[in-house]
């Protein structure tokens, strides 16, 4: 692949309105930048299970990405931080074999645990150190975005992004792996929406 590229590796918090495919839609729409992104996700799948799967391993070893996002869900609770930092630790080895990072992608937790978006947040912050990797604070976005309007709703049905939801996570992956302002980009970018 040609231009900046990203492999990205989760579930269905990725896919539910094509947060990928709405990022590279906003790179397309901005003069000068490129994304290409390959998604593989599944529903109801951890890190783990892609490296049990072999896909995302197959995926990225094709080499030709920048960055390799790395994402599940929001792995506020031990036991899936651990999960989540060990996954993070066993990609990482074929992520920088084709010359790529690793982006961690901050999920948030579901609206019935709303009071773990602090602990969702810290554990993909720590995922990120353990690797040198980059933080998509996408979470952490959110948080922003109710505490300046607490009436936009992000949760398409209590776990998964909304339109509006999906299009702040693009924007924030795309202003953290192109390092660009988001401001000026259009407001509708019509993905194709897959569930």
């Amino acid at each position: 692949m040609r231009g900046d590229a990203s492999c990205s590796s989760g579930n269905s918090y990725l896919y539910f309105n094509d947060i990928p495919g709405i990022a590279q839609a906003l790179a397309d729409s901005a003069k000068g930048d490129k994304l290409a992104v390959e998604t593989i996700a599944a529903p109801d799948v951890a890190l783990v299970d892609h490296l049990a799967d072999g896909a995302a391993r197959n995926e990225i070893a094709k080499g030709g990405w920048e960055w390799v996002v790395l994402q599940q869900g929001p792995s506020s609770v031990e036991v899936n931080r651990d999960t989540l930092r060990l996954a993070t630790k066993l990609f990482s080895p074929g992520i920088a074999a084709v010359k790529a990072r690793p982006a961690l992608f901050s999920a948030w937790p579901s609206a019935a645990r709303i009071q773990d978006f602090d602990r969702a947040i810290e554990s993909y912050r720590l995922a990120a150190a353990d690797v040198d990797g980059l933080l998509l604070p996408v979470a952490a976005a959110w948080l922003a975005a109710w505490k300046r309007d607490s009436s936009i709703s992000l949760y398409a049905d209590g776990l998964h992004p909304s339109a509006s939801g999906a299009y702040l996570s693009a924007l924030v992956v795309y202003s953290t792996l192109l390092g660009k302002s988001p401001i000026g980009l259009p407001r509708d970018t019509s993905p194709p929406l897959r569930r």
